[in-house]
């Protein structure tokens, strides 16, 4: 009787409960063996192995997609939407330098149709095993009246886990004169796409079907491109570049690691920056010191053409992630982002730049992919070890300018010649 109203509310208990028995199998190329019980209970169980860490900290994110819904809705397309979403939450606590362990999803909806779930629970499952991250709960709502008909909203939640001792923290050792690595995107990834659709389907009048000069695919294809991971290079630069000491074994050697985790060099990789909405003028002072500029320059680097569109909106074009490093490190920094397939790119200008001398202030801007992207701060000498065919520097830390407006200063437009072979 009680199923009957609820059905007759608009709540089919029945259908949500014939869904959530299909989750095992779904959730089951995500399982960790940390993992303990099984989904479906009050809450997620996960044994973290103390073995492995001397002082491990834990990191969590919580995030949503945003109005990219929009687009998998007019396409009926939902099958990329939970891997932007876990991939988002990963890129967040990756810039700690920390790696994931389990998520958690939500996904509220009006009325629950079962090919929709599937795809959402598949793309986050996917997404999930990619970046070794247990889905270990989560909660589906049906509000009939609270959403417009075929639509839903999802968020997550994620926790990882990093040693004390490798936290990055860019505020404490970033300094004037690293160089900042940009690394692509795929496009919008899941920022900026209240301005992207007005600007496709209000000013240019396009329809997520049509065909456009200069992208591969239709216009909903190219904004439907998942939200790239930047997790597992993440973690092979940082286990390349910035070594951790051995976890500890017994309390006969914990001082012995404890001198080992007091390293007084500085760190190759420093700090990253996921630039997400906002850009690069909100989001790279995240990571900077009181002291510390960036100048980013136009130009330095090859810009996809979905934002060169946009940029032909009065928008501006961005990267996908950006760090920043101690000159010296280029092969091994470049083999290992062209394992992972994600382009990183270096000019030799900056070598040749008077880096910590230059004047910060003269210039605000967005970095409008600025909405999608990763960005790293090195030490010099790790940027000589990036390949010139896949490497291009976008930028460097300055002294700070006690007039600026911004911390962030956009460069001009002409950025010297590219370095390709």
């Amino acid at each position: 009787m009680k199923q009957k109203a609820y059905a007759a509310a608009g709540v089919d208990i029945d259908l949500g409960n014939k869904v959530k028995a299909t989750l095992p199998k779904l959730l089951a190329s995500t399982h960790r063996r940390e993992v303990l019980g099984k989904v479906g209970g009050f809450g997620g169980l996960f044994q973290l192995d103390l073995k492995k860490y001397r002082e491990p900290i834990l990191v969590s994110s919580v995030d949503g997609v945003g109005t990219k819904l929009k687009i998998a809705f007019t396409m009926d397309k939902h099958d990329t939407i939970g891997a932007d979403l876990v991939n988002h939450c990963v890129n967040d606590i990756a810039v700690l330098g920390a790696e994931p362990l389990f998520f958690l999803d939500y996904l509220g909806t009006g009325k629950l149709e079962p090919h929709v779930f599937t795809d959402i629970i598949k793309g986050f499952a996917r997404a999930c095993a990619e970046n070794n991250c247990a889905l270990i709960g989560g909660e589906t709502a049906q509000m009939p009246g609270f959403y417009q008909k075929g639509e839903y909203d999802v968020s997550g939640t994620i926790v990882g886990v990093v040693e004390k001792s490798r936290i990055l923290n860019g505020q404490k050792t970033v300094k004037c004169g690293d160089v900042v690595i940009g690394i692509e995107s795929s496009g919008l990834h899941t920022n900026g796409y209240s301005l992207g659709r007005k600007i496709f389907f209000e000013l240019l009048s396009y329809k997520p079907s049509s065909r456009v000069p200069g992208l591969k695919g239709t216009v909903g294809q190219e904004l439907l491109k998942e939200h790239i991971s930047y997790g597992p290079l993440v973690q092979k630069l940082v286990k390349k570049f910035n070594p951790v000491a051995a976890p500890r074994k017994s309390a006969a050697n914990q001082k012995a690691n404890s001198a080992a985790f007091s390293r007084t060099q500085p760190l190759p990789i420093k700090a990253f920056a996921h630039i997400t909405g906002g850009g690069f003028v909100d989001n790279i002072p995240r990571v900077l010191p009181k002291d510390c500029d960036v100048a980013i320059r136009k130009g330095s680097w090859d810009m996809l053409p979905i934002f060169k569109i946009i940029r032909d909106e009065e928008w501006r074009a961005g990267r996908g992630i950006v760090s920043s490093l101690q000159h010296g490190h280029r092969h091994g920094e470049h083999r290992r982002g062209r394992q992972s397939g994600r382009r990183a790119e270096i000019h030799p200008r900056a070598e040749a730049q008077s880096l910590a001398h230059r004047r910060s202030g003269e210039g605000q801007g967005r970095g409008a992919g600025g909405m999608n992207n990763l960005l790293w701060r090195f030490q010099r000498s790790t940027q000589t070890q990036f390949s010139p065919k896949e490497s291009i520097c976008v930028g460097w830390m300055t002294s700070r300018h006690a007039l600026a407006a911004s911390k962030v200063r956009i460069e001009g437009r002409n950025y010297s010649r590219s370095w390709r072979s």
